[in-house]
């Protein structure tokens, strides 16, 4: 399951997504950091953490253990 987590650099709320996905053993992100790029800028701004699968679904934060498993599963 290639899982991606749209992030920025310094963000304390990607580092706690990052933690809730250890906390529910998921496998491990792709960490793709927007800062730089004009066009996920755009469209992850105001949103990140956001968490996205192969299949382009997307999961925005705030999300705990719970929530990430049953999207993981849905």
């Amino acid at each position: 399951m290639g899982l991606v987590l749209y992030q920025r650099d310094d963000c304390h709320l990607c580092d706690q997504a990052l933690a809730v996905l250890a906390a529910a053993r998921a496998p491990e992100p792709q960490s793709v950091f927007i800062d730089d790029d004009a066009t996920l800028e755009a469209r992850y701004g105001t949103r990140v953490p956001v968490l996205r699968d192969a299949g382009g679904r997307e999961l925005d934060w705030p999300f705990d253990v719970a929530r990430l498993r049953q999207w993981l599963a849905g």
